[in-house]
């Protein structure tokens, strides 16, 4: 198994499988959305449905690491707390503006808008780490993915559209998911990347089904065989992608395997167009898709001299 997640040929084919994975979840939940007869305007029922599938993501990486590591799904009071308030808000708070915001906007433009996620992250990192400060190359990085994010708004009539709870959700949860990623990295130290993940989605999925389910109205979700299906669908997706991801990033150097996001609003732009009515690829969207695929891909690049030190330093990690 550490050869697949060494070998070149086979880190790149899983690192395009895991962003291709979370892109297919923008169509998906657009035609889980109809499927189950949600309506757009219904907060509590997106928090339910994002309730059930990350609690069922949850258990299956957490039953993962049970198999291949029981001893490392247990942690200490403290570390409890802290993945307690992870949960909180890298699950409960980034996927309610998440779940709802993606109901106001099309899949395509949430794709786009959901990548800012990434230029946010590279944003607090300058504040937070003496190590990761801006320079020109991210500042190019940032300045084109953020211009993406702009034209993915702008219609055919050259008109800015934006909505608070529709692309301003979408940007939310970008801001949450950045203050996430450096709350993880901070606070998670000595708990298994599996544990974190399956801990966190369990407990802010818990936090969501607690508040929703006495809200929820009647027949504000109907469930289908084929509604079922997306729903598990988008459980295994986030469970399988999450733990293929992590084994990448302990074998590999994670700057150069973050690059490989840059298909994440690629895949997802391309599936919405496929599998949503009404959805069509335009110069606007494929103009956004090329800025915000450059800008993730500049952002994380690092030369030959930083990737060959930071190999090494994981090898005598390692050994």
């Amino acid at each position: 198994m550490k050869g697949i997640f060494e070998r070149k040929s086979s880190v790149i084919a899983i690192a395009v499988f895991c962003s291709v994975l979370w892109g297919s979840a923008f169509p998906v939940l657009k035609v889980s959305y109809e499927e189950l007869q949600m309506a757009p305007d219904d907060i509590i029922a997106k928090v339910v449905f994002a309730g059930l599938r990350f609690l069922l993501a949850g258990v299956i990486v957490l039953a993962f690491l049970i198999f291949i590591s029981p001893k490392k799904i247990l942690v200490t009071r403290r570390q409890f707390i802290v993945l307690i308030i992870l949960a909180v808000v890298q699950t409960s708070l980034q996927y309610f503006f998440f779940y709802n915001g993606l109901a106001k906007v099309s899949g395509m433009q949430g794709a786009i808008l959901a990548s800012s996620g990434t230029f946010f992250t590279v944003i607090l990192a300058h504040y937070f780490y003496k190590n990761d400060r801006l320079n020109f190359k991210k500042t190019f990085g940032l300045v084109a993915g953020f211009s993406g994010i702009v034209i993915a708004n702008w219609g055919q009539e050259l008109q800015l559209s934006f909505e608070f709870t529709g692309e301003g959700f979408m940007i939310l949860s970008g801001i949450t998911s950045a203050i996430a990623t450096i709350m993880a990295k901070e606070l998670a130290i000595g708990i298994h990347p599996f544990a974190v993940t399956g801990w966190q989605l369990s407990i802010g999925a818990t936090i969501m089904l607690i508040i929703g389910i006495p809200q929820i109205s009647s027949n504000a979700i109907v469930f289908t065989p084929f509604g079922l299906g997306l729903l598990i669908y988008s459980a295994l997706l986030s469970a399988i992608a999450f733990a293929l991801w992590y084994s990448l990033l302990k074998y590999n150097n994670a700057g150069v395997i973050s690059m490989y996001k840059f298909i994440v609003p690629v895949s997802g732009a391309v599936l919405s167009s496929i599998f949503i009515a009404g959805e069509n690829l335009n110069l606007f969207i494929l103009a956004a898709i090329a800025m915000v695929a450059i800008g993730i891909i500049v952002v994380n690049y690092k030369g030959r001299k930083v990737i060959l030190t930071e190999k090494i330093n994981v090898s005598k990690k390692m050994s």
